[in-house]
């Protein structure tokens, strides 16, 4: 694979006109950044290589090929436009230096928001999309802690640990990484926060506008999170995960890994017991992340915020139907594992009323599903949960 270094001689593009040749070259089939960069190398600049094109297929047996059409790359400019989004290019101002540490590095990055933000100390957190109560808390304090210390939180927009990392973190120090297009919001959960980091954090993606996100994206996107940032930190990861995957790229480009440890029965600890035990470095909360990358001690917030889980919410009382009922159940199931929570812990991190949720936690109490510790706690049985 083509690295950074070997590419220094390439001069970003110098016009309007260039960056769109860039852009047509890029979006060409069979074209990918060790492609792009190769042909650059071959041919001095992005219009004769799409002029070269068509003979370098034909040579490689490729019959009747045909680079991007303008119109295609025009499209996606105006798209670019409509959304404020800006075009970073290799090389050029805004571009990431962090990414030169990347093999085959993203050649063009589509930003909306601060691109500023970059030229700090990144740090990712990420974890599970099914993340317990505690994830979730602890991904809060770990983001609120490293704003405390300076640096910009990076995830990826996902459920549970990524959604938690960036509301704690603040839409001002936040980068998201998104899989598909920077325009196009994955979950549609995420639309409020993904618009709140879009004017005051950044949004970042290196596929094209409007492109919705398929399951083959995501390690791409995986790698860019571990490439923007000096260290990854694990909250939750089950042991085959793409957490792990972005610790993986991690190591492989010399960044720091980190894992919050969890209880040995709860699959979604799996993955970051096996980092910990491995070699990562052990968190037990900002300060330990603070001191392995070298950051400042993080500063204490008189008032630790509470994000949504003091606003009073006004919902409808939902309907007393078993396909509600069933939903409800899910969820609290998906945030308890066997480290005990508090009740009420669990209703705020919920979002709902006491009288929706804890019929509910009777009736899965009573099926023994759940168990009820001394002083409010509750957990999953020990006898349910499986590696």
């Amino acid at each position: 694979m083509d690295h950074i270094p070997s590419l220094t001689p390439l001069t970003p593009p110098h016009s309007e006109e260039d960056s769109f040749d860039w852009l047509r070259l890029l979006r060409s089939r069979r074209v990918g950044p060790s492609t792009f960069f190769r042909l650059m190398a071959e041919h001095g600049s992005a219009s004769a290589a799409l002029a070269a094109l068509p003979e370098v297929a034909r040579a490689a047996g490729v019959d009747r090929y045909a680079p991007c059409p303008p119109e295609r790359a025009a499209e996606e400019m105006r798209a670019a436009r409509l959304a404020g989004a800006r075009l970073l290019c290799w090389g050029g101002p805004g571009y990431p230096a962090a990414l030169s540490d990347v093999p085959d590095p993203p050649p063009l990055l589509w930003a909306l928001g601060d691109t500023s933000l970059l030229d700090r100390c990144c740090v990712a957190l990420v974890g599970a999309r099914n993340a317990s109560s505690l994830g979730t808390r602890m991904a809060r304090r770990l983001a609120e802690g490293l704003v405390g210390s300076g640096a910009v939180v990076v995830s990826g927009l996902a459920r549970g640990v990524d959604t938690a990392a960036h509301v704690g973190a603040g839409p001002t120090a936040t980068v998201a990484v998104m899989a598909g297009g920077v325009d196009v919001v994955y979950p549609a959960e995420n639309a409020v926060l993904a618009q709140e980091i879009a004017e005051g954090g950044l949004r970042l993606s290196d596929q094209p506008m409007g492109l919705q996100p398929q399951a083959r994206h995501f390690p791409r996107r995986n790698r860019l999170i571990a490439g923007l940032s000096r260290g990854v930190v694990v909250v939750e990861a089950a042991a085959k995960s793409g957490s792990l995957i972005t610790a993986r790229d991690a190591l492989d480009i010399g960044r720091d890994v980190l894992a919050v440890p969890g209880h040995p029965f709860d699959t979604r600890a799996a993955g970051c017991n096996l980092l910990i035990r491995d070699g990562a470095t052990l968190v037990r909360g900002p300060q330990d992340v603070a001191e392995a990358l070298s950051l400042e001690q993080p500063s204490r917030p008189a008032a630790p915020p509470q994000s949504d889980t003091t606003k009073p919410v006004k919902r409808r009382k939902p309907r007393p139907d078993l396909r509600a009922a069933n939903a409800l159940h899910r969820q609290i199931l998906d945030r308890l594992g066997p480290s005990p929570v508090a009740e009420d812990q669990l209703i705020r991190d919920l979002g709902l009323a006491p009288g929706t949720v804890t019929p509910q936690l009777v009736t899965l109490e009573l099926d023994g599903q759940i168990e009820r510790r001394p002083g409010g706690l509750l957990t999953r049985p020990g006898s349910d949960s499986r590696d």
